[in-house]
């Protein structure tokens, strides 16, 4: 893995005449994005097809979580249709977390796992009946996905010092929950700023809501990357 963060945009508009151009403003700057539920189950594999076609590497956000053939068959699917990586849920355990990073090898695409989704807090996963904090639920997910054979997880900016430490540089992690310094939070429990995610060792962060829904988002990626940059 290179030392260098790398900015992941998520498209997360509804409509794809609205995300092409959005790519088309960011241009060359920005090469990853992330295709998630809600423009994916609206246009589907033509997303991929396009964001491909214009050059551009694709995070497919679908977070498959069922019994482990069928994630395979889901992992395998998303390679065709483009994907460089794909998400499944750590949550779905080691024998589903197992046959995504075999399908993985076999496709030769990146698989990773989402631990604990940044708008989880303690709160929250007490209500579902997990008595672990979100630092230590991440952990235990971590592990059990890379003893699985993913190179990699989902997680938040606040987690990757401890994944750091357990895990090497090698471990990838791709971090949602990321604003610039005096964005709205929105629906994100635990956030942190590019520069901070960055010094904590993040290997993608992705960035919504700063760049897509700001005035100029060619300005507003800039920013970032540039954030990115004075990180050394």
């Amino acid at each position: 893995m290179s030392d260098k963060t790398h900015l992941m945009v998520a498209l997360d508009v509804s409509e794809w005449a609205d995300a092409l151009t959005l790519v088309k403003q960011l241009g060359e700057q920005v090469e990853w994005y992330k295709v998630g539920k809600q423009l994916f189950t609206h246009y589907g594999p033509k997303v991929l097809e396009e964001l491909k076609a214009m050059g551009r590497k694709v995070f497919l956000d679908m977070k498959f979580h069922d019994i482990p053939n069928t994630v395979a068959q889901a992992v395998r699917s998303a390679a065709l249709i483009g994907a460089d990586i794909i998400n499944v849920h750590a949550s779905g355990g080691p024998a589903m977390l197992a046959a995504a990073a075999e399908a993985g090898r076999e496709t030769g695409k990146t698989v990773i796992a989402v631990t604990v989704l940044t708008s989880m807090d303690t709160a929250q996963l007490q209500a579902i009946g997990i008595q672990s904090t979100p630092a230590e639920q991440v952990l235990r997910l971590a592990k059990l996905s890379q003893e699985a054979g993913l190179p990699g997880v989902v997680c938040s900016a606040l987690e990757l010092p401890m994944l750091r430490e357990a895990f090497g540089p090698e471990f990838l992690t791709l971090v949602p929950g990321i604003r610039p310094a005096g964005a709205a939070a929105g629906d994100q429990k635990r956030i942190m700023t590019p520069a901070q995610a960055a010094l904590a060792g993040a290997s993608y962060i992705i960035v919504g809501r700063p760049i897509v829904a700001a005035h100029d988002p060619a300005i507003a990626a800039r920013a970032i990357l540039a954030e990115l940059d004075s990180v050394k």
